[in-house]
């Protein structure tokens, strides 16, 4: 457990030190905005490439990798929109909100640096692969319940299929993350070994990717806190850090997943909730503080909880 410890906390150290230069004055917090586009729209796109064009797959099947994540998503956000609706009896916008921050985890920012360190290529290529469809995946899904609940709850229009998925395919078409995926798989099936320069280049800038990524992520969280719906966010923030990588664990043991990509699916699925639950709630204008609250609470407390996890799958 004590290794475990000296692989996690380092992780959670960067986040509290970017944290702190913002809370202290010391940067302002215009840096961490730029340093977090420069994370999002650069230096992680370049990591992703750099791992699958340089990756051997060894004929593994993608699709069970994606069921095995998808299915404990699915799960764990259906568990958090039951609690909400039924137990503390929000509306189903809230009750969508509550599902999506305990489904949708921060693989970017901590679970790309948590696998990198702790599981290494084999694993990164698992977190890479997942990439390629967790945020349109996670965003189309996000989209269409949240809409479905405004006619519920207010009786909203339907803007129709067509409108929805058009503003879906201008975001993702715009995603550097997608430019990093497509890039990296059209490199790794053209055969051409990635050397000399672009290789160097690559490396140089997939170096700073997970350290950049983690104090980004810290200088960002003083924009939120705990606004609201405390007990609400801590349900939530349960299923997020226990509920989540135990489906995660069981689903990929049954679909018979190597241990490094077990190991890689479930430390990305433990990680905090993700800014994107944010978003999300603020696009739609419903429920933002308790989105909010559970990515502080989930930060707060994953450095506990994603040792446990790290320790499960060794």
């Amino acid at each position: 457990m004590f290794d475990v410890a000296l692989n996690v906390l380092p992780i959670f150290l960067m986040i509290l030190i970017g944290w702190a230069v913002v809370a202290s004055g010391y940067l302002k917090p215009e840096a961490g905005i730029a340093l977090s586009e420069f994370v999002f729209k650069l230096a992680v796109p370049v990591l992703i490439f750099r791992t699958l064009a340089e990756a051997d797959f060894h004929g593994a099947f993608p699709v069970r990798l994606w069921i095995a994540y998808f299915a404990g998503v699915a799960v764990t956000w259906a568990v958090g929109h039951i609690i909400a609706s039924q137990l503390f009896r929000t509306d189903q916008r809230t009750a969508t909100v509550a599902g999506v921050s305990a489904a949708f985890a921060n693989n970017v920012f901590i679970g790309l640096p948590l696998v990198d360190r702790l599981v290494g290529p084999k694993g990164m290529v698992a977190v890479s692969i997942l990439l390629a469809v967790h945020l349109p995946i996670m965003m189309v899904a996000s989209s269409l319940l949240i809409e479905r609940a405004e006619r519920r709850d207010i009786g909203k229009q339907s803007e129709g299929w067509y409108a929805l998925f058009r503003y879906l395919g201008l975001n993702l078409s715009r995603n550097p993350l997608v430019f990093g995926v497509l890039g990296g798989i059209i490199w790794h099936f053209s055969g051409i070994p990635l050397t000399g320069v672009p290789k160097i280049v690559a490396d140089q800038l997939a170096a700073v990717a997970a350290p950049a990524a983690l104090l980004s992520l810290g200088m960002a969280m003083r924009r939120y806190g705990l606004g609201g719906n405390a007990a609400l966010a801590s349900s939530s923030s349960v299923l997020k850090l226990f509920l989540l990588p135990a489906c995660v664990l069981v689903f990929s043991k049954l679909l018979g997943l190597s241990h490094e990509w077990q190991a890689a699916l479930v430390l990305t699925s433990s990680v905090p909730t993700g800014i994107n639950a944010w978003l999300i709630a603020a696009q739609f204008r419903t429920a933002e503080k308790l989105a909010a609250s559970t990515i502080t609470l989930t930060t707060g407390f994953g450095v506990l909880t994603v040792m446990f996890w790290a320790w499960m799958v060794g």
